[in-house]
């Protein structure tokens, strides 16, 4: 008996699919596909939910200097001119931050093998590089769900058959975080 379902794809086209299945689903909440590949990203899923779970307080917070650029009124950045040349002007501001403990750390490696990265685009300027921020799906699975399904043992994820597809008749489903 196989250890995992082929899909009817090549390694190389099934990694990929299941990797853009776990990240949307780990940043929508829910996706709709076939019953196979939900019972393959149900397996792949609950195993990240479960390592943000275990390494959600793992860390400790460091106080740290940095160099933040000075901002006008308008947001932009405030220049000194210092040997002919117009510099940026800087400030140094106290800082904290969450530094990972290692075993966090190779979690978080674990992770990003498997995630993709994920940029949000605002509505009002669609197609625009303005304004568009990267979403940070480790720290979602730590910070959100690894709070969230702490007291929980396992069945992160639930699955509901929503009936046979219009083209080919495959089983369809609804995947989602319970």
């Amino acid at each position: 008996m196989a250890m995992y379902r082929k899909l009817g794809k090549t390694s190389d086209q099934r990694k990929a699919l299941l990797r853009n299945q776990v990240t949307a689903l780990l940043y929508n909440g829910k996706i709709i596909t076939t019953e196979a590949r939900a019972k393959e990203v149900r397996k792949i899923v609950d195993g990240l939910i479960a390592l943000g779970v275990k390494e959600k307080d793992n860390f400790e917070t460091v106080t740290v200097d940095a160099k933040v650029p000075e901002r006008d009124k308008d947001g932009k950045r405030v220049k000194e001119v210092v040997d002919g040349k117009k510099v940026t002007k800087y400030t140094t501001v106290k800082k904290e931050i969450k530094k990972d403990l290692p075993s966090r750390l190779h979690a978080r490696r674990q992770m990003l093998k498997v995630l993709y990265p994920v940029t949000e685009v605002p509505k009002a300027a669609a197609g625009r590089k303005r304004n568009t921020k990267e979403v940070d799906l480790v720290a979602k699975l730590f910070d959100e769900y690894g709070t969230k399904y702490a007291n929980r043992q396992g069945g992160y994820t639930r699955i509901i058959k929503i009936g046979p597809r219009k083209g080919d008749g495959a089983m369809e489903v609804v995947l989602e975080l319970v």
